[in-house]
Parts: C-alpha cells; sequence; structure tokens
C-alpha cells in the first residue's frame, strides 16, 4: 500500500539519520530564545544584521498595518499592488545600483519565477554545483538544457559555454554559497557573460544587507553593473522581514513582470510588509557597526576554534561550517550542543554532498563575543571526547 510505502521511507531516512526535526520558538528571533521549552544560545538563523526582532522595525510594522490593513487583496496585476510597494521598488533598484526592482513574496518565488522567464525549451543554463534548491528548480521548471558545472570551476563553465548551440544562454549563481559561506567569482563570471553573450543570474540571499559598502549587496563590493546582470535580493535574512525582489536593466525587469509566473499568480504581499522594509534598508544603509561587529566575531570564530578532525571552513561571511563527514557523527555533535543549550543546526545530505555532514554556525549582529567564546569551548571539548 501507498501508506507503507511512505512509512518505509520514512524509517529508511531515519536509519540514515537523516530526518529532519522542526522547533519551536516561544520568544522572537535572537541569540538567546525559548525553543521547544527550554532556553537556549541559538546559532542558527540568517538574521545577520540582528533586524528581525528590531523594536524600529516592529513599529513600522504596526504603522503598516495601520495604515494599509493587513492583506493585499489579490495579484500585482489586479488589485494588489499599492503606492508603498512602488516606493519600495523604486529604493531597492537605487539601493544595489540597479535600474528597476520587483518585489515578491519570498525568495523561492524570485528565483523559481525569473529563469523559466529568460530561458525555454532549446536555450541553456549553466549553473554552480553548489546552487540553492530553489535555483535548481527553477532551472528544471524552465525546461532548458541544465549543465552545471563544479563548483567555481570557471574553466569547466568556460568549455561548457564554448560547446553550446544554444540560442540563449544564462548563467546561475549564488553570490555567497548558503551551506559553505564562500563567495563566488563574480568579476570573472560576467567576462564569461559577455563573452558568451549569456545573461548572468546572481542570487545575493546571503550577501544582501551585509556584503559591499553600506551592506549594497556582491555585485556592489565587487563593483559590478550590466545590463546583462540580473540580481536576485532576498529580505527576509539580513533585512529582517520577509520577501524577495529581482532588480537590473529597466527593461528586462519588465518583462519579468510580464512572464514571471510567480510573480503573475499569486496574491501580492501584504503592503504592510514594504512599510517595515522601508525601514529595514534605512537601517542597513546606517549599520556600519552592526557590519563592524559581525566581521569582529567571525574573526574571533576562526582565531579561537581549533580543531583536529572536524573542519572550519575559509568563509568571510557569517556563514560558517564545521565539516564533520559522517551523518551520524553530525547528528550526534548537534544533539550534544543541543543538551549543553547551544543550537546549531546539523546539515546532511542533499542539502550537502555526501560526506560532507557539517554543522551550520551562522553568526549574527546581536550574538556577542561571550556568546562566541562559549560555541567554542563548547565545539573544542565535543570534539575531542568523541
Amino acid at each position: 500500500m501507498l501508506l507503507d510505502s511512505l512509512k518505509a521511507d520514512l524509517a529508511e531516512l531515519d536509519a540514515q539519520s537523516l530526518r529532519r526535526v522542526r522547533r519551536s520558538l516561544d520568544t522572537p528571533c535572537g541569540p538567546h530564545a525559548r525553543v521547544d521549552g527550554r532556553d537556549m544560545l541559538a546559532f542558527c538563523s540568517n538574521d545577520y544584521l540582528g533586524l528581525a526582532a528590531e523594536p524600529e522595525l516592529a513599529a513600522a510594522l504596526k504603522a503598516g498595518a495601520d495604515r494599509w490593513g493587513s492583506g493585499s487583496g489579490a495579484s500585482h496585476l489586479v488589485s494588489g499592488h499599492y503606492t508603498v510597494h512602488d516606493e519600495l521598488e523604486r529604493r531597492l533598484a537605487a539601493f544595489v545600483g540597479c535600474e528597476r526592482a520587483l518585489y515578491l513574496s519570498t525568495g523561492f518565488m524570485a528565483n523559481s519565477g525569473v529563469i523559466p522567464a529568460l530561458v525555454g525549451r532549446g536555450d541553456a543554463i549553466f549553473a554552480d554545483r553548489l546552487n540553492h534548491a530553489s535555483l535548481v528548480d527553477g532551472a528544471l521548471l524552465s525546461r532548458a538544457d541544465l549543465h552545471r558545472y563544479p563548483h567555481a570551476d570557471l574553466s569547466a563553465l568556460e568549455r561548457a559555454l564554448a560547446a553550446s548551440t544554444a540560442k540563449r544562454k544564462l548563467i546561475v549563481t549564488d553570490s555567497v554559497f548558503s551551506m559553505d559561506g564562500d563567495v563566488a567569482p563574480l568579476a570573472e563570471l560576467l567576462a564569461l557573460a559577455d563573452r558568451f553573450d549569456a545573461w548572468l543570474m546572481v542570487d545575493d540571499a546571503h550577501g544582501f544587507g551585509v556584503l559591499g559598502p553600506d551592506g549594497r549587496g556582491a555585485l556592489r563590493e565587487a563593483g559590478l553593473a550590466s545590463w546583462r546582470l540580473v540580481y536576485v535580493g532576498t529580505l527576509g535574512k539580513a533585512a529582517g522581514v520577509s520577501g524577495a525582489f529581482i532588480a537590473g536593466h529597466a527593461d528586462v525587469v519588465e518583462w519579468l513582470m510580464q512572464k514571471a509566473r510567480t510573480y503573475i499568480f499569486t496574491t501580492g504581499a501584504p503592503p504592510a510588509l514594504a512599510t517595515a522594509l522601508l525601514k529595514s534598508l534605512e537601517l542597513i544603509e546606517h549599520g556600519a557597526e552592526r557590519r563592524r561587529h559581525l566581521a569582529a566575531l567571525i574573526e574571533q570564530l576562526h582565531a579561537e576554534l581549533k580543531l583536529r578532525r572536524w573542519q572550519l571552513m575559509p568563509s568571510r561571511t557569517p556563514i560558517q561550517p564545521v565539516v564533520i563527514g559522517d551523518n551520524a557523527e553530525t547528528v550526534a555533535a548537534a544533539r550534544a550542543l543541543w543538551d549543553a543549550g547551544l543550537w546549531v543546526p546539523a546539515i546532511r545530505p542533499p542539502t550537502v554532498p555526501q560526506g560532507s555532514a557539517r554543522l551550520r554556525i551562522s553568526l549574527t549582529a546581536a550574538h556577542t563575543h561571550q556568546d562566541v567564546e562559549r560555541l567554542v569551548t563548547a565545539l573544542m571539548q565535543l570534539e575531542r571526547a568523541a
């Protein structure tokens, strides 16, 4: 029976230490949280600037709800688009240095909508093998030929582009890779896009708000601008609210508004969220001290964490993975940390390649140096006892 088969599949996940567990928080997002009835020090959120529980954002959200109500009522292209959405899109475009922006409800919707709108059957997509699942799903939805090149391997990408006879080509990459924390070679990717007449789509989910001058993102950090660039930024991570946006050349964004099904055929995000996001942009732009503190925490972790068997990856971003390798050992390590009051998630295949299970440490500007010191001590004691 189908149900028996499904139960057997769940049991197999258990046997491989691959079943995911959902936790429930009873406090606002932050390092010190009440989780499943326990007080925990959390190193697992993507709230990189510590804005998710920022009182100024909560006040802006309340003001937005008082002004606009709780919902938009329809899709953006019917009657669910408001003047505050217009203002947000103008501000986002200017902030990242693009001509125009389009605001969507989630980053997954942005990625899975943009790719099929740009390429289709007979076209070709060239994607970094470690791209986020939303980029993979968007590529599959497009029905274009998908070529996945080894992570950050520019030579392999160049060979694949040179061999392609597709009419339209699209290079797709994360800026900051969510499970490794490294940054894509964006300037070199744009040079290849220019050479082979391809689009370059950059998902800056983990760079927006953190990288670049005033947190304006990975493209601004790299000093890149081109009509070929299609930029996706996430607003539920460093921005501390919810949603995502697409930015680029005005004609490209207009085309995406006309063709991206995940934009056209969904109810518009509540305008109150746009009010909160306008305040978030102000806080990001003037958040130099938050970013300096975050950089100091990253430096502290690398200076103090001395591991023998496990490996702290060389990331300069808030994503700080400790690779253990074995699934069961990684789960056991996460459980031991949990028992010690530290919440660090275990990441296993298929999210990461086989044999590279890891603890994914996320640092935020809301953490303290004492928080990092506590984590370092626990990790080193745990590794030595394993």
